[in-house]
């Protein structure tokens, strides 16, 4: 039974969440994203081992975040140490286009999602029907993770490919850190027409530890909404 306090946006989440989560199975390792839906999923995945279900799963964390809400709650952790290869990872997504590219990082994670998510064999993608998108750019900043050393080099570099660059602070008002201490540059470009193209081009510049463009990575993706919930794979 739903909350009636929940907010639409809140509900839509959670039973993203719960259709996503039933697509672990026994003796799975699993990657856990970062952000609000996913946290949603740990949640789901420590409720579901409390009734002695999915007891023998593992989880690898994709932020200090995510990895301190599955300890209290319970959830076994493991790292891409022991298991470089994951069954599954289920992540959130800022953006979605109908090519199931993505743009992810608003909570900064976006270095540790990624590797999470190319060291799995299936990446699972759960968001709420406002993320899907026409063309990816349209409704997020691309974030973009720089090293300290020469950020503002980076940031000129940015707006000459077009960005309009805001520079990421905390709650705190002082400049946000990500968990390897890089700080994020979130980069309005509009909607993105090529997005493999510039995804090559952020690649290939130092100093940029890594982007927010997450193509060809996405296995599935459980979006729902006011019509309900939906399993989608990729064309």
């Amino acid at each position: 039974m739903s909350d009636p306090a929940e907010s639409d946006v809140v509900r839509f989440k959670r039973l993203a969440a719960e259709r996503a989560v039933d697509s672990i199975q026994p003796g799975m390792v699993v990657g856990l994203g970062s952000g609000s839906t996913s946290a949603l999923v740990v949640r789901r995945l420590a409720a579901l081992r409390g009734e002695g279900r999915l007891t023998d799963v593992v989880g690898v964390p994709t932020s200090v975040e995510t990895e301190q809400l599955a300890r209290a709650l319970g959830v076994p952790l493991t790292t891409l140490e022991e298991h470089p290869v994951l069954d599954l990872t289920l992540d959130g997504a800022d953006e979605v286009d109908p090519e199931l590219r993505l743009i992810k990082g608003g909570g900064g994670a976006l270095m540790r999602e990624k590797i999470v998510a190319q060291a799995s064999r299936r990446v699972l993608i759960v968001v709420d029907a406002g993320k899907l998108s026409p063309r990816l750019g349209t409704k997020w900043p691309v974030p973009v993770e720089v090293l300290p050393f020469g950020w503002r080099s980076q940031a000129l570099f940015l707006e000459q490919l077009g960005a309009r660059i805001t520079r990421r602070e905390g709650r705190d008002g002082a400049l946000f850190r990500t968990d390897q201490g890089n700080l994020i540059l979130d980069c309005a470009f509009g909607p993105i027409e090529r997005p493999e193209e510039l995804a090559s081009r952020l690649e290939a510049r130092a100093g940029i530890v890594a982007h927010g463009l997450f193509i060809g990575l996405t296995s599935e993706l459980v979006v729902a909404g006011p019509g309900g919930v939906e399993h989608r794979r990729p064309t």
